[in-house]
């Protein structure tokens, strides 16, 4: 269970870093790093959306694009990873 969190956690701060890097900004990304502090603009965000929903092939279900989903790395991977649960389990 942990490699599969780590491997969320991984692809996350990958994606994000992408994002970081077209804007020219680099950073450190870290779990708990709040994703506007990183350098994240509300277009990055739905760039980070997106990204999400191509990397995992998975619909982030409207109920879940949330500010608090999205204030880090660390909510970010919950929700993921929530969402493979569910989507594993129907």
């Amino acid at each position: 269970m942990q490699a599969f969190h780590t491997d969320v956690r991984d692809r996350i701060i990958k994606l994000v870093k992408g994002i970081l890097e077209q804007n020219s900004l680099i950073t450190d990304v870290t779990p708990s790093t709040k994703l506007v502090d990183a350098g994240l603009s509300s277009m990055d965000m739905v760039n980070l959306m997106l990204g999400v929903e191509a990397e995992f092939d998975f619909t982030i279900p409207q109920s879940e694009i949330t500010p608090e989903n999205f204030k880090s790395v660390e909510t970010l991977e919950r929700m993921v990873a929530t969402q493979l649960k569910l989507a594993a389990a129907a």
